[in-house]
């Protein structure tokens, strides 16, 4: 059988015209919407508490080599790092065991990258603490050098999930997204000052890190106030719901009872941390982080009911 031009036309055509035909009729995609408001309260709360592990490994890092229940921190060091390093992969990847969507922003994915640069300097530190129990000038040195450096990347981390939350899930309650994100940045404040305070008792750098205890404490008690009562600088709406301000209430008695130490850590006129406050600190600043925590589950708890 010869098959002519118009043949060949005639049969191009009807081709086109069924693949066309079954583009049409196939099932359109479903594209991905992102992350609930109930799992952006989850990334919000777990980035922003990332910044506070930062320091909470500092702090007890400082303990140790201050010789301040040397065996309770070491075990707590165990815990601390080792949660950053898992969260730290479950934002990345996503983790049902931590209730993680994973990443897909290309910019947020590339924030991650930074922090792992740093954090592959820093594990090795605390890994090192741990094996020989002790911690030398020279890790100290370094731990105070490189902290900063890893809590600062992890905030901008949490800024950019922030940002992609108002757009997103949380699209109708952007100030409920810059809340969660500034009440979870109040625990990572408890263990900066702590961090600031114990650099201060072994010698480090002692006027920088006082100035430094000062910042981070005046505006611990400027969030406070503003998470409370709102705070336009500050981007914080206020908080309404009785319960949580009840909460908050909570933490600002156990505020009142912290404020002196790290006052008194601060003040030029401290020349030296007798081993008493050290022991006082060491005490009291882990209920003030649990309380703190408990505001910020509450505040992901609001989340979840965004529409």
């Amino acid at each position: 059988m010869r098959i002519t031009q118009r043949h060949k036309l005639t049969f191009h055509t009807g081709f086109i015209i069924v693949f066309l035909s079954m583009l049409l009729l196939a099932p359109t995609p479903v594209i991905a919407e992102g992350p609930s408001s109930a799992e952006y309260g989850v990334v919000l709360n777990l980035s922003g508490k990332q910044r506070m592990l930062t320091q909470k490994m500092s702090k007890e890092i400082l303990l140790i080599a201050l010789d301040v229940d040397k065996q309770k921190n070491l075990t707590n060091l165990t815990k601390t790092s080792a949660l950053f390093d898992k969260t730290l992969k479950g934002l990345r990847d996503g983790s049902k065991e931590l209730r993680l969507p994973p990443t897909s922003s290309g910019r947020i994915l590339r924030q991650l990258d930074k922090i792992d640069a740093i954090w592959t300097d820093f594990y090795p530190v605390v890994k090192q603490i741990l094996d020989s129990k002790t911690v030398t000038n020279e890790q100290v040195a370094l731990v105070a050098r490189i902290n900063l450096p890893l809590l600062k990347q992890m905030n901008k981390a949490v800024g950019l999930y922030e940002k992609d939350a108002k757009k997103g899930g949380l699209k109708a309650a952007p100030g409920l997204a810059a809340t969660i994100n500034l009440a979870g940045k109040q625990r990572m404040l408890t263990q900066k000052m702590s961090k600031e305070f114990l650099l201060v008792a072994y010698g480090h750098e002692r006027e920088d890190n006082k100035l430094a205890l000062l910042e981070t404490y005046s505006l611990f008690e400027r969030t406070l106030k503003g998470l409370l009562d709102g705070d336009d600088t500050l981007g914080l709406p206020g908080t309404d719901p009785q319960h949580i301000r009840d909460q908050l209430s909570v933490v600002n008695r156990l505020w009142t009872q912290f404020k002196p130490i790290v006052e008194y850590g601060s003040d030029y006129k401290t020349k030296e941390i007798l081993t008493g406050k050290i022991e006082v600190l060491a005490k009291t600043n882990l209920p003030l982080l649990r309380e703190m925590n408990k505001a910020v589950g509450m505040y992901e708890k609001e989340a979840a009911k965004s529409p």
